[in-house]
């Protein structure tokens, strides 16, 4: 899997945020040692990037 630079170009909310997001889910697939970053040569922000961008993970801003 690539970085999905397409849909980041195309991204129109804040980026900072979905940044935010990618760096802690990346964490999160690098610590349970998830299946899918295996199967994706071990390319865990990658991994956790397509997973906000096609939605199969969801985030929120905690106030």
């Amino acid at each position: 899997m690539i970085f999905p630079l397409e849909q980041l170009i195309k991204f129109k909310d804040n980026i900072y945020e979905i940044t935010c997001a990618a760096s802690r889910r990346a964490y999160q697939l690098s610590r349970i040692d998830d299946e899918t970053v295996k199967e994706n040569d071990g390319k865990v922000v990658s991994t956790a990037a397509q997973q906000l961008f096609t939605d199969a993970v969801q985030y929120r801003i905690e106030q």
